[in-house]
């Protein structure tokens, strides 16, 4: 009877380990280096003249600034060709020109881009500290740009603490039509350190309405307005100042006429 051959341990395992392994590693050290010169090949070709930035395409809001100004104001700050160029540092570098509020910035093969423009519409003006005027946006964002650009000589202007702009936007928006019994615009609002708000109407007369929620402020000052005109048609005296902090009522100050007066005659308490 035949003996069987039982397999020797070389025979089952097939290709010896160290075999196997030297293959997988001569694999991966292939596709590495595949990948390596794909890598060079890639940064060489994006180096090429070709891909270098040759033409700005501007579209969307240029009343301000023409097309012509903005590149010329961007593209010293854009640095790269066409695959290198930072988009964000891009758009960073239009919205960095005046007027630009926002811009969107894309790459057009092989060597272009398309840049859409908003620009800032002015709804008020800013004080700040150092007496250089700034302008708000219909968004209520405080930007730099020239004032003199503007070609609206009536917009009010507005003074808070940072970050209040906004509020301060809406505020005026608010109390501005409450003012038309008066016959007098708002030509400016500002509030205090610690929120106190006061108005100065385009006649010149100041009223401090105080602090508390724009609600607040505005049914304060739309009861003043209902009964001073009585006040000043009494006395036939413009109006100089008038003080809404009161609990209950108000105080005026008429040209010629003494606060003290005025409070004594009545002044349709609140």
């Amino acid at each position: 009877m035949a003996r069987r051959k039982t397999a020797t341990p070389q025979r089952a395992a097939g290709v010896p380990a160290d075999v196997r392994l030297m293959n997988a590693g001569a694999v991966v050290f292939a596709a590495l280096g595949a990948l390596a010169l794909a890598a060079v090949a890639a940064l060489w070709l994006a180096r090429q003249p070709v891909f270098a930035l040759r033409a700005i395409r501007v579209e969307g809001d240029v009343a301000r600034n023409s097309a012509a100004t903005i590149r010329a104001a961007a593209m010293p700050r854009l640095a790269g060709n066409f695959f290198s160029l930072d988009l964000r540092s891009a758009r960073e570098a239009f919205e960095a020109v005046p007027w630009v509020r926002h811009a969107v910035v894309q790459r057009i093969w092989p060597n272009r881009l398309a840049v859409r423009l908003e620009e800032h519409r002015a709804a008020a003006l800013w004080a700040t500290e150092e007496g250089e005027d700034k302008l708000v946006n219909t968004f209520g964002e405080v930007f730099d740009a020239n004032p003199g650009d503007v070609e609206d000589d009536e917009l009010p202007l507005l003074s808070g603490p940072e970050g209040s702009s906004a509020r301060l936007l809406g505020l005026y928006q608010r109390l501005r039509p409450l003012t038309a019994p008066l016959q007098m615009g708002i030509a400016e609002l500002d509030m205090s350190g610690r929120g106190s708000v006061s108005i100065e109407l385009e006649g010149g007369a100041v009223i401090e309405i105080g602090r508390g929620s724009d609600d607040e402020l505005a049914a304060r000052l739309e009861r003043f307005v209902a009964t001073v005109p009585q006040v000043i048609a009494q006395h036939q005296r413009p109006l100089v100042h008038a003080d809404l902090r009161h609990n209950e009522g108000y105080a005026v100050r008429l040209k010629g006429v003494t606060t003290g007066g005025l409070a004594a005659a009545g002044t349709g308490r609140k």
